[in-house]
């Protein structure tokens, strides 16, 4: 691949407002292009670090991407911020159950039944 054509594709992902990269991330986080939400996405998370919403899309987006060590990472720094965020608890909980840690996945998934009073289902 050549540096202008990389340069190009970069520069897209960047490219308009917050709003405006938020949304196109969201159309193609719909449209299950989970690789290019997580591209835009990481450039919105990059401006704005403090901001949950886009951190916790762009774990969604790689967890369905299989990008799972990312997807931990993400969803470890929303819940350091905020650890009553239920769906970040339960998603996390996900994530590492797919990495083969059912014990880490285990405490997780309680605390997320914990918030949201389902604790039939742990």
């Amino acid at each position: 691949m050549n540096t202008t054509y990389s340069s190009i594709r970069d520069a897209y992902y960047h490219h308009g407002t917050p709003a405006e990269r938020w949304e196109r991330a969201q159309r193609f986080f719909e449209a299950r292009d989970y690789d290019t939400a997580a591209r835009v996405l990481a450039g919105l998370v990059e401006d704005a670090p403090g901001q949950t919403a886009p951190r916790l899309l762009l774990a969604r987006a790689y967890y369905h991407s299989a990008q799972l060590r990312r997807a931990e990472a993400e969803l470890r720094l929303i819940v350091e911020r905020d650890p009553v965020e239920h769906y970040a608890r339960l998603l996390l909980s996900r994530t590492l159950e797919r990495q083969g840690r059912p014990a880490e996945a285990r405490v997780h998934a309680r605390i997320a039944a914990a918030f949201t009073g389902d604790l039939d289902n742990t």
